[in-house]
């Protein structure tokens, strides 16, 4: 499949501090990529570069086969981009923020499209509210569909669910997905692990570099370690306890743990053990599967974290 993103030892600080540390991947045409991280990782300063807005201090790349350093206005006219803190005019309703965006991307029919996208995001009955008035969920579907309008090639959304409720994160997946199948590119950053397994395909990132990126699930399947989930009480105790007396990764999540071990029955034995020494109960026990999050910390943990290629 073809690329239309290909990024190139992407670089940038500011001052002392390294966002993006030398960075090399490629987006397919029609995926949903997912840039993975946490907050201050580098996703939103790579997101802004790929879309015009930074200049890199080193590297480079290609988006929609145009050059990022050079052809950067020929690059806007097929993106689409959707920030953290997209502008919306709280005193112009649905239909007249929708207009005013055709207007700036110089869409001059633009009627027909606009009943199209408030059908697809189901915001036509409120079409004359005023911006101010939706609901957060319903100002990102607002956003979504103003991003919409010029009918990009490739939308660039910078943690677009973040605050909003879960009822109106689904609906904004499913209005992605529909997006999907019209063949539309979509790279999204987002700090959620349970988001990106709806990606094709993920970069996890952190300090600045990639240190996996691949399917979820190759991402996944990569941890060569054992994940045991254990209930037990007083849970801070016991996760402090494996934390300062083994080499165990271990992650608290309410009443349980997950603990990711090498050998299931040599290493339960020793946290057993443990557990026994320091008047822990443990009430119940399984092998589970990794989960994305199990992955990520695990990947971050390691002592050589490397940029992929």
């Amino acid at each position: 499949m073809e690329a239309v993103i290909k990024i190139n030892e992407l670089r940038k600080s500011y001052g002392s501090i390294v966002a993006v540390d030398g960075v090399s991947y490629e987006v397919k045409r029609g995926e949903m990529f997912g840039l993975v991280g946490p907050d201050g990782a580098g996703k939103t300063s790579t997101m802004r570069m790929l879309v015009g807005l930074l200049n890199p201090d080193a590297g480079n790349a290609e988006v929609l086969g145009y050059d990022l350093l050079t052809q950067k206005n020929l690059i806007k006219d097929g993106i689409g981009y959707l920030s953290q803190r997209f502008s919306l005019y709280g005193d112009l309703s649905i239909d007249e923020n929708i207009e005013f965006f055709a207007d700036i991307h110089g869409v001059k029919n633009y009627k027909e499209r606009r009943n199209e996208l408030l059908e697809f995001t189901r915001l036509t009955p409120f079409r004359d509210r005023l911006a101010d008035k939706l609901s957060g969920g319903m100002k990102q579907k607002l956003a979504l569909a103003c991003t919409l309008i010029h009918k990009p090639k490739i939308i660039f959304l910078d943690e677009p669910t973040t605050g909003v409720d879960p009822v109106s994160r689904r609906d904004f997946w499913k209005i992605l997905s529909n997006l999907l199948k019209d063949g539309i590119t979509i790279f999204m950053t987002t700090p959620y692990l349970d988001e990106a397994e709806r990606c094709n395909r993920i970069a996890l990132m952190d300090k600045g570099k990639i240190i996996s990126c691949d399917t979820p699930k190759n991402v996944k399947d990569s941890m060569h370690m054992q994940v045991i989930e254990i209930v037990c009480s007083p849970i801070r105790a016991a996760y402090s306890i494996i934390k300062t007396s083994t080499e165990f990764e271990v992650q608290m999540y309410g009443d349980r743990l997950n603990v990711s071990v090498f050998e299931y029955e040599r290493d339960y034995a020793i946290i057993k053990k443990l557990f026994d020494e320091n008047s822990i109960i443990e009430t119940d026990k399984r092998l589970i599967t990794p989960s994305l999050e199990n992955v990520f910390i695990h990947l971050m943990n390691k002592p050589q974290n490397v940029g992929l290629t």
